[in-house]
């Protein structure tokens, strides 16, 4: 076994890496394994440890601790070196954060599906404004801060114009 230094990550259907060993010694576009599910790709500097044998020499793991965040007993977490991460913890909750490293938040997250995204909880809370591009459904009341949706179609429903008119169309 073998503690190195990565130097470089080559990505490919397999991963290849060069990283400095022993005192002189650089092993040099050898095979970097990783777990089913989760990949990475080190930045120079990262430590590895590597197994040897014979003339085979295989990497079988990468960290960065200049890039790891603190977790709790039992937590999960993935994270990049600008300060992104997904921590799984305790208590069920998970925290999603982008741009942490600049104490910031991303400018831009995007969630891509072609069918639909599905949230479910009690209450969904937004912070800042909604833009929505298409319709928007309720099963239950829109309320605002002034009166709900439904008294706003009450009042716009049964207005009349000046000179007698009533709306074209009802809300």
């Amino acid at each position: 076994m073998i503690r190195g230094i990565i130097q470089q990550v080559i990505e490919g259907a397999i991963k290849r890496f060069t990283a400095s060993g022993r005192s002189d010694e650089t092993i040099a576009d050898r095979e970097y394994f990783q777990h089913y599910g989760f990949t990475s790709r080190p930045l120079e500097g990262a430590e590895a440890i590597i197994i040897r044998e014979g003339n085979h020499l295989v990497m079988i793991a990468s960290d960065d601790r200049r890039y790891r965040i603190a977790l709790e007993e039992g937590e999960v977490a993935l994270y990049t070196d600008e300060g992104d991460y997904v921590h799984f913890k305790r208590g069920g909750k998970i925290e999603v954060l982008a741009g942490a490293k600049v104490k910031a938040t991303a400018p831009e997250v995007e969630i891509i599906a072609s069918t639909k995204i599905t949230m479910t909880a009690p209450l969904a809370e937004i912070s800042g404004n909604l833009q929505v591009g298409g319709n928007i459904e309720a099963g239950g009341q829109i309320n605002d801060s002034v009166r709900s949706m439904a008294a706003d179609r009450a009042i716009y429903n049964g207005h009349t114009h000046p000179g007698g008119g009533t709306p074209s169309g009802q809300m």
